[in-house]
């Protein structure tokens, strides 16, 4: 699909594509931008720069986490929008940006020296909004090229993860966001569009029977 396409498509999630690029790259060499960017949880908490609930979701910690990031919207958020809409698939990102990051607002309250960055709870909510509308797409692993699983499998496995690894904290990563961002992506896309849960569990229950004869 061209550029032209993606912008007649899909507005939204165009201007939010270019404008995390545009703006991790400006904070990649601007102090500024990062230092009044980025989530501190415990200013937050106590009703201070509560713009970063938002702009914390348009900076990266470096290269590879803004590639990641970008690669799973790239993939899921044009496509999305065209299901759901340009101002829902809008309502959801915003959405998700900010309560994705409460979570890590009340459990780092006291955490003076915690901050939290990137889009992945926004991602994460992007992606989960696509299962429930295509569970048995098949989704691979960047790693693990030509290995597709079920998309509804894949969202299960992901949320025992990010479940998994929150309560342990592990490696250098808000597995919260994560894991909140995928919760709100759920719940907001059946609020907008009930019938959604309806039309997983019945294309869920055909594959199964289709698997049991």
């Amino acid at each position: 699909m061209d550029l032209t396409q993606l912008l007649h498509d899909a507005p939204v999630a165009c201007v939010i594509f270019a404008l995390t690029l545009a703006i991790s790259f400006i904070a990649f060499s601007s102090d500024w931008v990062y230092e009044n960017f980025i989530l501190h949880p415990a200013s937050v908490y106590h009703g201070k720069n509560l713009h970063t609930l938002i702009t914390s979701g348009f900076i990266h910690a470096d290269l590879m986490h803004l590639f990641f990031n970008m690669f799973s919207f790239y993939f899921f958020a044009f496509t999305l929008e065209g299901i759901l809409g340009h101002w829902q698939f809008g309502l959801l990102y915003g959405l998700s940006l900010v309560l994705s990051d409460l979570p890590t607002v009340v459990r780092y309250k006291d955490s003076y020296n915690y901050r939290s960055l990137g889009a992945s709870g926004a991602i994460s909510a992007v992606i989960f909004s696509y299962i429930l509308f295509d569970p048995l797409a098949g989704m691979g692993f960047v790693f693990l090229p030509g290995v597709d699983i079920p998309a509804v499998v894949f969202g299960a496995l992901y949320l025992f993860y990010c479940s998994y690894a929150s309560k342990r904290q592990l490696g250098n990563i808000n597995h919260d966001a994560h894991l909140f961002g995928a919760l709100s992506g759920i719940m907001i896309t059946i609020v907008m569009r009930p019938h959604v849960a309806v039309d997983f569990i019945h294309q869920i229950t055909l594959k199964v029977q289709s698997l049991l004869h």
